[in-house]
């Protein structure tokens, strides 16, 4: 996507995403997107992030959550993101009904929210 800051995590580079961040710079927010079934529609779902120095519960939103995504649409200003970007080794995504994805805490991510701020 050009011109739009994203970073994405799967398990390997030649494999489809399992998370993505993304920068939605004409709102400013993050999208924060957890892969899901592509064939099934996408109810309102729980979603955890768990860092070193924070733990929230969320609902993902189903009128962004299409296309295999389960979609939580944050401020740039909120704080999660920094405790995300700043998280020591890894974070952790948890979903309904789904394996828990421990990602990286890596310069992309920074990289993402500073360029929506």
């Amino acid at each position: 996507m050009d011109g739009i800051s994203v970073a994405e995590f799967g398990v390997s580079r030649r494999t489809d995403a399992l998370a993505t961040l993304l920068c939605d710079p004409s709102n400013k927010r993050v999208l924060l997107m957890r892969a899901t079934d592509p064939l099934r529609p996408a109810p309102a779902t729980p979603l955890q992030v768990v860092t070193t120095s924070m733990s929230r519960p969320m609902l993902s939103d189903p009128a962004l959550s299409t296309g295999g995504w389960l979609i939580v649409s944050l401020p740039v200003n909120d704080p999660l993101l920094d405790a995300i970007a700043f998280s020591r080794g890894r974070f952790a995504l948890e979903a309904a009904e789904r394996a828990t994805l421990y990602l990286p805490s890596s310069p992309e991510l920074s990289r993402v929210v500073e360029d929506c701020r």
